[in-house]
């Protein structure tokens, strides 16, 4: 018995260290693209953003060395079904990062595209595809977790009776 303990201690100090950082993850609405010497990635917030609910759309314009640009000029095209349901017309921004605010009208696939203006007047359209659902949609996610809480407060209690009569025997 002591030695399953000590045993068990060891492991949860020697797993420790492997808790002591965290890293970011990709979001799932987040997406990146190059195009020559500049890259752009695009995120929204929440992750899946919701129909008619205000979403916050992040926009990060770097070099190939992944250091931001001080400064970029921008224009930006909404479709939905292949037709352009909003814009923003070209604007610079004094810094790598620009986000805005932005509610989606409807479900499904919609498409920014984004297009990037260098000093030559040139422009890079880049593409990017940002999913909406509707609100329905976390139900799911609530059942699923659900159904794995009650799985595991059944497995607990056939398991644990068993195990704790079997320790109280000894």
């Amino acid at each position: 018995m002591m030695r399953s303990v000590l045993s068990l201690a060891l492991v949860v100090l020697l797993l420790f260290p492997m808790f002591s950082q965290a890293s970011g993850h990709a979001l799932f609405n987040s997406a990146e693209e190059t195009i020559g010497d500049r890259r752009i990635q695009i995120a929204t917030d929440p992750e899946i953003p919701e129909v008619n609910k205000k979403v916050k759309v992040l926009l990060r314009v770097t070099d190939l060395k992944l250091n931001e640009v001080p400064r970029f000029t921008m224009g930006m095209r909404i479709f939905y079904n292949d037709q352009q349901v909003d814009g923003i017309p070209p604007q610079t921004i004094d810094s790598g990062h620009w986000s805005m605010d932005y509610v989606f009208k409807r479900q499904g696939n919609h498409i920014f595209r984004i297009d990037l203006y260098d000093d030559s007047a040139k422009v890079r359209s880049f593409t990017f595809n940002i999913s909406t659902q509707s609100p329905f949609g976390y139900i799911f996610i609530y059942v699923i977790a659900s159904g794995a809480f009650g799985a595991a407060i059944i497995f607990g209690y056939i398991y644990l009776p068993k195990r704790i009569k079997k320790i109280t025997k000894r």
